[in-house]
């Protein structure tokens, strides 16, 4: 099969303790690092968000890397599920459960490193929220594989690249849906080739131009920051908050929660003479791995399935999924030592946005992922395609857009959303031309720059239309898809109307809490023309993820590793 270095994994030493060797080369260790969601509801603390919107070298070696995942496992439930998704959680507890005091709630504050949300300039406008007044929650799980210290040079290896930048090997958006009753996780392979957006480092005040270039590169265009406005281009997803984890940070983590249960289907030592493999060496069936174990497992590249950054997203996901029964199953925190020590690791292994720059706002997090049943828990990997010559992967045309887009309209990845039987269309009861429309133009593309007069083009279209009331605003702002809102039940007969004159599909209307008239914003999806595209889907929208994203679900507990034969004993 082909080999590219979203396949290849460097390792760079060999066993010794937790050596870079057995650690996994840099690959990727980072899967420790936010892990998702084992998390379930999760609601950002108040005046920390619950937002929306906003707006190559691949190689194998060590600064190539892993993905995510933490790990955990856990007799505190809570603590560690927070710990083990945000990391965080765990530390506000210590804080209640031990009674620390004010002086270690500030100095676990202290802890934590803080970054700007977003570099990559105007971003994406943040969705509505429904009629309900709620609004999903779209968190972005980085790991790291900086070396900015020597216990992360002997996890990572590489001593050469110390002074390199760090690469975001691993990455995955934790979707939590507005009500929090299910909870998406989607992973993108560290090789796959993207438009990197201009960012500016908030340190230096460098600026990077925009670029093409492995996903994982945009960390070294400033920060997490450019990272995220990286993946809000490529998926046209608000997000809300990022964390990043590096190397110690997932083996402290680890160390701290306990273990974690994992399955393979066979005998598996990652380890070739050629120095590739994370060095997980384990025999067939179900072991708990915790530390630098854990650090293992989440880098396996060489020893899973096609010995590519694929299986080893796969491997991620299992555990997770794992971590979070585990966490579920252990919902007491009892001992006040144990929860420092959790505290402490989650803490100082994480680098949060801005808006999460206290343990307080973590913890509340941590709280309202717990909502989410692990049965609405779906992980995916972005469908993806080999490039022509097989050095990287591209986004799967058709399915990866059918992924992203069921996140921006908040549906579960896993096709469980309750089906409404569909009532009778309520009919207009405005007459045409007294109905006012405010149309905006949502075309303002990081990446693209906005399509000029957009707005002026519908608005005059809505006009021979026979809405003479409509108006536009000269505000400019970004989203993916063309949404008419509306406010009141009552109004959704006039919404329905406009919408059909334009060619608009139905799932276009959303009924807001928040708005104070009608108003079109037309997005990305409609950059030319008086009338909106039509779909080659004939205007349905899907209503779970595509096969190819190989979807796994929270409580599958049978699931296991298969070993590639190459790396078996």
């Amino acid at each position: 099969m082909r080999q590219s270095s979203v396949r290849g994994d460097r390792s760079r030493r060999r066993r010794r303790q937790p050596d870079a060797q057995e650690l996994g080369w840099d690959d990727s260790l980072y899967e420790e690092t936010g892990l998702p969601p084992d998390a379930p509801g999760w609601t950002p603390p108040e005046g920390s968000a619950v937002p929306a919107g906003d707006g190559a070298g691949n190689g194998d070696g060590p600064d190539d890397g892993g993905h995510r995942k933490g790990g955990g496992r856990p007799r505190k439930g809570k603590g560690r599920k927070v710990l083990r998704w945000t990391a965080l959680t765990v530390a506000v507890v210590i804080v209640g459960a031990a009674g620390a005091g004010y002086w270690y709630y500030e100095h676990l504050n202290a802890n934590l490193r803080k970054a700007p949300r977003s570099l990559g300039g105007g971003g994406l406008k943040k969705p509505e929220p429904n009629a309900f007044g709620q609004t999903p929650l779209n968190i972005l799980l980085l790991g790291s594989d900086g070396r900015n210290s020597k216990k992360d040079i002997e996890l990572g290896g590489a001593r050469q690249d110390a002074d390199r930048k760090p690469l975001a090997d691993v990455e995955m958006l934790l979707h939590v849906s507005a009500d929090r009753s299910n909870m998406s996780v989607i992973s993108i392979p560290r090789d796959t080739r993207v438009t990197i957006p201009q960012c500016t480092d908030p340190k230096t005040h460098e600026v990077y131009k925009q670029t093409t270039a492995a996903i994982n590169q945009s960390l070294q265009h400033g920060g997490p920051g450019c990272t995220l406005a990286t993946w809000q281009e490529l998926t046209g997803v608000y997000i809300d908050h990022f964390m990043m984890v590096d190397f110690s940070g997932v083996v402290d983590m680890a160390d701290a929660i306990g273990g974690v249960p994992v399955c393979v289907d066979g005998n598996v030592y990652s380890h070739d003479s050629k120095g590739h493999g994370s060095g997980l060496k384990l025999t067939k069936g179900t072991h708990s791995v915790q530390g630098v174990q854990a650090l293992q497992w989440l880098r396996t590249r060489y020893g899973f399935e096609d010995n590519s950054d694929i299986g080893r997203t796969k491997a991620q996901h299992m555990y997770m999924n794992s971590m979070v029964r585990q966490l579920k199953a252990n919902a007491k925190l009892t001992n006040p030592g144990e929860l420092r020590d959790l505290a402490e690791a989650a803490t100082k292994a994480l680098t949060v946005d801005d808006g999460l720059n206290t343990v307080t706002k973590l913890y509340d997090l941590g709280g309202d992922l717990n909502r989410v049943p692990t049965k609405r828990i779906t992980m995916v990997t972005m469908p993806w395609v080999y490039s022509p010559g097989g050095e990287y992967v591209l986004p799967k045309p058709g399915d990866a857009e059918q992924t992203f887009a069921l996140l921006r309209s908040d549906t579960a990845l896993d096709g469980k959303d309750r089906k409404k039987k569909p009532a009778a269309d309520p009919k207009a009861s405005t007459p045409k031309g007294q109905l006012e429309v405010v149309v905006q133009n949502g075309t303002n593309s990081t990446v693209n720059g906005p399509a000029s007069g957009r707005a002026k083009v519908v608005q005059q279209q809505l006009a021979n239309l026979g809405y003479g009331a409509a108006s536009t605003t000269s505000v400019l702002t970004s989203q993916a898809d063309t949404t008419l809102t509306y406010h009141g039940a009552d109004r959704r007969g006039d919404a329905l109307a406009v919408a059909k004159a334009l060619g608009l599909p139905k799932s276009a209307v959303r009924e807001s809490s928040s708005a104070t008239g009608m108003q079109l914003v037309v997005g990305n999806d409609w950059r030319s023309g008086a009338t909106y595209p039509k779909q080659q889907d004939g205007g349905k929208s899907a209503d779970k993820a595509p096969e190819s994203a190989d979807a796994l679900n929270g409580e599958d507990t049978k699931a296991c590793m298969k070993v590639n034969p190459q790396y078996t004993f």
